[in-house]
């Protein structure tokens, strides 16, 4: 019996359970937790459990009976998606799903609960471009991959729902990707949410991020880009939900940075960019030169950073400065401040005795770049100024003192200035319009713990623990509405609750108000306030601790961890002061930004209220404290940062929090390395362990009815099975299968179990299949045992049967039997050709005597048959030749054509009988006189009457077909005088249409005396006019030619334009009947306008026709069939146009008629070129309203619809979508993809348009298929298994029987799923062997090689007989198709995910109109 899980006190597994795994997880020290099997049963009290590692190493491991090892999850479990969907919550099983998915599947981001965890690849990876972007959008959090866009779309659609702000919550240490994952969110805003105005607010949005970066951002020894500040972004959207505008807020900038960086650490990046410019002409009056030349650059002793070019990113940095409307010298005024740092810091100090100190030349550039007085700032740089009631003292400073004040002075400057670049870009990004909602970006620091930690890591740490609150606030009442929602009784749920530690450091005479005292004291030192924390809280709060080592420390519990804080620079930290002497220097600088800095009222430049910012300093009330009056400054730091953390939870406190929480996998920064100890460090500093804490309180596990129902149907009998109500089938098997009801709780729509239960269920699962299993091993291999046996006993009763033959068989008996046989042969033989001989004699008697005597009679008797095969023949020539020159109607060639083969047939009848007679009489030919004389009076009498009753029928047959020839030549007669009179029907109809050409409209009164066009009917008769005047039947010529135009008036171009392109409907009955009709017409006028040679009038027609084209298009521009339309006839516009043109290449297909009719006087080439191009737009236009109404129907479809019943290719996960995550899509089948097509085909036929333009169409949309199904199945970790595998070559085959259906193989578009059944195949396909990965490498030539290895890190068993893809193989299949070069063009677009919106390739080929069109 194996260990139970210690955690199961909250939801003890039946022993049931722990029966079947054996297998549990013991601590490690280089790995944390190691997984081992344990080899004995464990039985109550004892005190080793014996245990077998996974290198083989057997172990008696010491117990706690009360707190046993926790149980390891079932295989199938591992690789969740989201952490709370495992069986067994604990912390080994956190470790080791993330270390699956990271390590071997390369996935970086997980869900545990409402958290994203999202781990550092240290790698750059093809997961974040727009296809990938436009696959998550509109998508609900869990039916896709974990994504950090996947975060960002839940927020931005819960803003649009509930209309509430929304804030995003990305935290994580140094090198953890904080600032990439921000980064990102708000791409993705700008992506999805684009405005339609022409302000590109989006893009100044993305272009903050490289500014702030650049001045915020510095090189550390854990992260190369590491943020040394907090930020908050608000990104506002108006009603429409599209980007207005943005704001940022910053919290403790790291300024002790600027004058101090650690050994192989950098100052910030703009500096260094600075320095690497310095050879540019613009900034050589800054006087600067590399970065080793300062000592605020080259303290850390690092000045480049690995594949990161500063000159490149000094000229983004001003590229991105322009884009927010920064001009030149608004830079350049930057670019002097932060020179005129470095040139501070240069600034040499040297002793003069104990308690002097003098300053070298170096300032001078200093001076000059501020346009300070150079004599000042020297003596005020080395001496202070004491001011008391009586008397004001000048006092040296020591070198250590005046180096002090120089280092202060540089950190006032750059924080202002970088406050200032913060409030100008917030400027930039300013909106008139009103926000509507805002979605926050949170990028702030982890908890953060170190060898040495400070006043920055305190704060830090204090931030995070006040965050910290909220967040477990927040997942407490996420759990409670969620069992509110589902009816589930609502017990109270212990977590963890760290006000006592916000307490212990903001509380009344707590260590914050401890440390103002000690500020305000004159001689306050950070020992004396140290040991006033030892007085208030040794021993008497135990969450602060004294180190036994150590005077200058003290320790405090933080949620995560405890940490030791140097009390060494907290009071001066938290002062932060500058001497006022300096500051009233600096206020007198004539260069306006400077002096600006430190006004004593300084205009904010920022519109926003709720903007922090650390305001200037200002003098303070004079004191009488000497020690008070030296320096000026705010209130103390911490109580700046109080206050703006305190406005960010009232923020964050009043919008729907979304978490990210983002792990540093390794400290050496190596690609997809997993450090188990630093991993797990981080888990329980960030939150997530604690939210897996309060989960496996509960019911961790939610599956829905129709998922357990699903996944557990095997496990129901046949009698349960047969009830309609599936939710009551749930219930009853539940009860059945586990007994303690406590274990489980039936909600509205989902089973709620606690944890231990879906482990518990999968084996019993698990055992029933393999049963299963070995029931069908044991009848298939009875069958083959048994088919193997009856061959084995054919083959023997076979050579038995030989065997016995054989020995029967003697020398005598086969001597006797040929003996026999030879003579047998010799007697028949000789039989045999006795009776020829006699046979032969007598027929050649025979035939000699009959021959002559036939040859007599034949000549006799066959005359009269000559002369009636001649007369025959002749009627038959004259029938022919009267029905060549009469113009006889179909019938009647066909009564003729029946005539004339009945004729035929009997002259072959008649011959056929006089040869069969002949044949008959043939044998007797040659035979002896006797016999021949004896037969030759009976053959002359059958002979005679059989020749005179041929000759009495063939002469009553002659009678009969002269007599129909001769009523035949009456009904051409009638049909020959009904031709003339329809011939003067259709005259009439021509001289009628010549008189309306003439009038050029026919006009109809309306009710406002408003003249309409022709009718749909005088068009039609217009056209058919057209059609028949360009046969070449003999017709009365007319009194005026046709020549396919159409007569019109100049003043007459808007009603035609009104009339026949903006109100005319597609589905008229014309338009059906005559596709391309309005191109037609408008070419007729075209023809006119040509024919009179009138410049203008022709100009100005094609102006309007293209106009009007361009506004019915706009006007119905989401109108498929009025798209479909025009398109169809702007594509024959053009063609008539280029087919009439004159110009060769386009007439060689014409007849020598359309020849004759083409265009005379103008060149059409412009317009020609105009019309082409509108004739793209709206093929653009056409294909993106066919790709809006099919997209919503491929996921659903292509994907997640199960064309093979009975083969379920998902497996349910108990994944917890957030409660406003709403499936409100519909639900589509395969069935809905095809009818979509089917519609679009009918319609594209109906108003026809050409048939390679309609081919074009269905490849552009089948492309989409294939492109939206293949990027969902890279995103889609529960897609990629064997089953839908099947399940999508299934679809696949049914999209190309609809091809062949409407008879479209040739239209390219069966390649463009080619990628898409290669990864279908894929996903089937055995993935063990070396010869498997050669196989994979030759068949999938469509995918690129990060495709195939996207598929394979993805495959997912769904069930326990399945095998995971190992990493070896993975890597096998790699090497391999890395080495190969594809040639198939398809691979060039598509890479690892597919752009969906690519237009292939689109040609408007010139096809030749029929000669009857024009």
């Amino acid at each position: 019996m194996a260990a139970a899980a210690p955690e199961a006190a909250a939801g003890e597994p039946s022993p049931a359970a722990a029966e079947g795994y054996n297998r549990v997880w013991i601590p490690d020290n280089e790995e944390v937790w190691q997984s081992a099997e344990i080899t004995k049963n464990y039985k109550a009290g004892d005190r080793f459990l014996h245990v077998q590692l996974e290198d083989g190493t057997e172990l008696n491991y010491p117990v706690d009976p009360a707190a046993l090892p926790p149980l390891r999850n079932p295989d199938i479990l591992v690789g969740e998606n989201d952490l709370t969907a495992l069986s067994y919550l604990h912390e080994p099983a956190v470790l080791h799903n993330l270390k699956v998915r990271f390590v071997e599947s390369k996935l970086i981001y997980t869900y545990s609960g409402i958290i994203l965890v999202a781990i550092n690849p240290y790698k750059q990876l093809p997961i974040y471009g727009d296809a990938i972007i436009h696959a998550y959008s509109g998508q609900n959090m869990g039916d896709m991959d974990p994504h950090i866009f996947a975060v960002a779309e839940e927020a931005y659609k819960q803003m649009a729902r509930n209309n509430k702000n929304q804030s995003i919550i990305v935290s994580g240490e140094s090198g953890a990707g904080k600032t990439v994952s921000a980064r990102y969110t708000m791409r993705y805003f700008a992506t999805v949410s684009k405005s339609s105005s022409n302000a590109h607010v989006e893009d100044k949005v993305l272009a903050s991020n490289p500014i702030t970066e650049a001045v915020g951002n510095a090189k550390t020894t854990r992260n190369d880009n590491s943020s040394r500040f907090g930020k908050y972004t608000e990104i506002s959207f108006d009603q429409r939900y599209q980007i207005i505008g943005a704001n940022m807020r910053t919290y403790l900038l790291e300024k002790s940075r600027v004058v101090f960086q650690s050994e192989n650490e950098r100052n910030y990046h703009i500096f260094y960019q600075l320095c690497a410019s310095a050879v540019q002409p613009e900034f050589k009056h800054l006087k600067l030169g590399s970065a080793e030349e300062f000592n605020y650059t080259r303290m850390g002793g690092c000045t480049e950073i690995e594949g990161v070019d500063d000159r490149e990113n000094m000229v983004e940095t001003q590229k991105t400065f322009g884009l927010l409307g920064l001009k030149a010298d608004f830079q350049m005024d930057v670019f002097k401040m932060l020179a005129a740092i470095l040139h501070l810091g240069n600034v040499g100090i040297t002793a003069v005795g104990d308690d002097r100190s003098s300053i070298n030349k170096h300032l001078n550039i200093f001076c000059e770049l501020l346009d300070l007085n150079c004599d000042k700032m020297a003596q005020w740089l080395c001496h202070r100024k004491i001011i008391t009631t009586s008397e004001t003292v000048i006092k040296p400073m020591t070198r250590t003192q005046a180096v002090n004040a120089r280092d202060a002075l540089a950190k006032k400057i750059y924080s202002h200035l970088f406050d200032f670049i913060v409030e100008r870009i917030n400027q930039a990004l300013q909106f008139p319009g009103k926000q509507h909602t805002f979605i926050g970006v949170l990028d702030i620091y982890g908890f953060e713990t170190f060898d040495v930690n400070s006043f920055e890591q305190f704060c830090i740490n204090y931030a995070n623990e006040k965050l910290q609150q909220q967040f477990n606030l927040h997942v407490f009442k996420l759990e409670q509405e969620e069992y509110m929602k589902e009816d589930i009784p609502w017990t109270l749920i212990d977590f963890y609750d760290n006000q006592p530690v916000i307490d212990l450091i903001e509380a009344k005479m707590g260590i914050l108000e401890l440390l103002d005292e000690e500020c305000l004291l004159p001689h306050g030192t950070d020992e004396n306030w140290l040991q006033k924390l030892y007085n208030n809280f040794v021993n008497k709060n135990a969450l602060f601790e004294k180190p036994r080592m150590s005077n200058t420390s003290f320790i405090i519990q933080h949620f995560a961890d405890k940490v030791e804080y140097k009390c060494e620079g907290f009071l001066e930290k938290n002062r932060d002061t500058v001497h006022e002497v300096l500051i009233e220097i600096l206020k007198e600088s004539k260069f306006h930004l400077c002096a600006n800095f430190f006004q004593d009222n300084p205009e904010s430049v920022s519109p926003f209220s709720s903007t922090i910012s650390i305001k200037s300093a200002r003098p303070v009330i004079k004191s009488p404290n000497k020690q008070l009056r030296m320096t000026v400054g705010n209130k103390v730091l911490h109580k700046r940062f109080r206050s703006s953390l305190s406005l960010l939870m009232m923020t964050l406190n009043a919008t729907t929090p979304h978490y990210v929480r983002c792990i540093k996998p390794n400290d050496e920064k190596l690609p997809f390395e997993f450090d188990s100890k630093r991993v797990a460090q981080q888990l329980r500093a960030c939150g997530v362990l604690e939210t897996i804490r309060i989960s496996a309180q509960s019911y961790p596990s939610r599956w829905t009815y129709i998922e357990f129902f699903s996944r557990y149907s095997i496990l129901m009998t046949q009698q349960e099975l047969s009830l309609n109500d599936k939710k009551q089938i749930c219930k009853i098997v539940l009860q059945r299968l586990i007994q303690d009801h406590n274990q489980y709780q039936f909600g509205r729509t989902k089973i709620f179990f606690r944890a231990g239960q879906v482990a518990y269920l999968e084996k019993l699962r698990s055992d029933k299949l393999r049963h299963a299993c070995i029931m069908i091993q044991k009848s298939v291999r009875g069958w083959l045992q048994r088919k193997k046996f009856l061959r084995i006993k054919q083959a023997a009763i076979l050579i038995q049967q030989y065997f016995r033959g054989q020995q029967a068989i003697t020398a005598r008996n086969l001597k006797e039997t040929w003996a026999a046989i030879t003579i047998q042969k010799y007697c028949r033989g000789y039989l045999v050709r006795r009776l020829c001989q006699l046979i032969h004699v007598a027929a050649v008697t025979i035939q000699a005597y009959t021959r002559g005597f036939l040859a007599r009679k034949k000549y006799r008797k066959v005359q009269p048959f000559k002369n009636f095969i001649s007369v025959t023949g002749n009627s038959y020539w004259c029938i022919r030749k009267t029905r060549d020159k009469a113009m006889i109607p179909n019938t009647l060639s066909f009564a003729f054509q029946q005539l004339q083969k009945k004729i035929e047939e009997q002259v072959r009848d008649t011959s056929h009988t006089l040869f069969s007679l002949y044949i008959k009489l043939d044998p007797w030919h040659g035979g002896c006189t006797t016999s021949a004389m004896f037969f030759l009076p009976f053959f002359n009498r059958v002979l005679e009457s059989h020749f005179q009753s041929q000759k009495e029928v063939y002469e009553k047959e002659i009678e009969g077909l002269n007599f129909k020839v001769e009523h035949l030549s009456q009904d051409i007669n009638h049909l020959q005088k009904l031709f003339r009179e329809e011939n003067d029907i259709n005259d009439g109809i021509r001289l009628e249409v010549s008189r309306l050409t003439s009038e050029n409209l026919v006009r109809s009164k309306c009710g406002k005396g408003k003249y309409v066009f022709v009718t749909y009917l005088a068009i039609y008769l217009l056209v058919t006019v057209c059609l028949c005047l360009t046969a070449e039947a003999h017709a009365p010529a007319l009194s005026k030619e046709y020549v396919g135009m159409m007569e019109y008036k100049k003043e007459d171009e808007d009603r035609i334009i009104q009339n026949l392109i903006l109100d005319l409907k597609p589905r008229g009955v014309v338009v059906n009947m005559i596709p391309g009709l309005p191109a037609h017409i408008l070419f007729m006028c075209v023809r006119y306008a040509d024919y009179l040679n009138d410049a203008d009038m022709l100009k100005s027609f094609m102006n309007v026709t293209i106009d009007g084209i361009k506004q019915v298009v706009k006007e119905h521009s989401e109108d498929f069939e009025m798209l479909s339309f025009w398109l169809s006839n702007t594509y024959y516009f053009l063609n008539c146009l280029k087919q009439y043109s004159g110009e060769e290449e386009f007439m060689k297909g014409n007849t020598p008629r359309q020849n004759k009719n083409c265009l005379k006087h103008f060149d059409l080439s412009e317009y020609r070129q105009i019309l082409s191009d509108l004739a793209i737009r709206i093929y653009h236009q056409f294909i993106i309203v066919m790709e809006n109404n099919i997209q919503p129907m491929i996921v659903p479809g292509m994907l997640e619809y199960e064309s093979l019943q009975g083969i379920s290719g998902l497996k349910p996960t108990g994944f917890r979508k957030r409660s406003s995550s709403i499936d409100d899509t519909d639900t589509y089948t395969m069935t809905s993809i095809l009818q979509q097509l089917s519609y679009f085909y009918s319609t594209m036929c109906q108003n026809g348009l050409d048939s390679e333009l309609l081919k074009q169409a269905v490849k552009q949309l089948f492309f989409l298929i294939g492109a939206i199904t293949l990027n969902s199945l890279f995103l889609r970790k529960d897609m990629c298994s064997c089953r839908k595998g099947m399940q999508i070559r299934c679809n696949i085959s049914f999209l190309e029987e609809w091809l062949k259906d409407k008879n479209l193989q040739n239209s390219s578009a069966k390649e463009t799923l080619e990628p898409l059944s290669q990864a279908a195949w894929l996903l089937q396909v055995k993935k063990i062997t070396d010869d498997d990965a050669k196989e994979i490498c030759e068949h999938c030539t469509s995918l690129s090689t990060v495709q195939i290895v996207k598929i394979l890190n993805s495959y997912t068993p769904i069930d326990d007989f399945e095998k995971r893809v190992t990493p070896s193989f993975v890597r096998k299949v790699q090497v391999r198709a890395t080495n190969i070069i594809y040639h198939i063009q398809a691979t060039s677009y598509y890479l690892h995910a597919l752009d969906m919106h690519v237009f292939l390739a689109c040609f408007f080929a010139v096809f030749p109109l029929p000669e009857g069109v024009h």
